[in-house]
């Protein structure tokens, strides 16, 4: 089997300080105004990323990683809220797939979430990683939910909104990133999977107060998920 690169994709620095921090043989560069590191993290070699928070953001990260770097599998990971009953703060998510819940071209005839050009409205993760994900979890010791991850340009802080996305898709989380490198991954044909962390309850009120917990965890577990690749 070829030796794998992995690139990891956070939005915050929140989400990708513990990775750097653990780094060894570690390069750093900006691109296009993110900070990139180069190393290997727990014995795999690893692309790190601050993407910024959004879908375009989070898309030129999984592009440029890709093409620039040669990544082999793409992660993105970090906080969400939950919009399933059986989640809590600091519990985790890993995607089956994954849907941009803002993507609307329904005037068209499309299906809510639909996109063209690729011609499905949830985005499967791939198996390995994602099973390899929730192994990692588990073996943490962490409440784990497995099942589709939503993204959009909104920071969810609405009941309805809320009710809306888990009806329409059946998500289990939202944010603001993993369905655009879900897109890119899967046009480029790379393997990808998504690990969030949950830091409110798809309301935003508990947010602030839990973000930094949340973020920590998710650290843990990837570093947890590339020790077991």
């Amino acid at each position: 089997m070829k030796t794998e690169k992995i690139g990891i994709i956070g939005a915050m620095k929140s989400e990708t300080e513990g990775l750097f921090a653990a780094m060894q043989n570690a390069a750093w560069e900006t691109v296009s105004g993110m900070h990139v590191g180069t190393g290997t993290l727990d014995g795999k070699e690893v692309v790190v990323v601050t993407s910024g928070i959004g879908k375009v953001f989070a898309a030129m990260a999984a592009e440029m990683l890709i093409l620039r770097y040669g990544v082999t599998a793409l992660l993105n990971t970090g906080v969400a809220g939950g919009l399933s009953p059986d989640l809590t703060v600091c519990d985790a998510v890993v995607a089956t797939d994954v849907v941009q819940h803002d993507m609307n071209t329904t005037a068209l005839g499309d299906p809510r979430g639909f996109i063209s050009g690729v011609g499905l409205v949830k985005i499967p993760t791939d198996k390995r990683l994602t099973d390899v994900l929730y192994e990692a979890a588990v073996a943490e010791g962490i409440h784990t939910v497995k099942g589709t991850v939503a993204s959009g340009d909104i920071f969810v802080a609405d009941k309805k909104v809320k009710k809306d996305i888990r009806g329409r898709f059946g998500a289990v989380a939202c944010e603001m990133e993993g369905a655009s490198i879900g897109q890119v991954a899967h046009v480029n044909g790379v393997p990808f999977t998504v690990l969030r962390t949950i830091s409110d309850g798809g309301d935003g009120m508990e947010f602030d107060i839990f973000m930094q917990m949340a973020a920590e965890r998710s650290v843990t577990l990837t570093r947890h998920f590339l020790s077991l690749l």
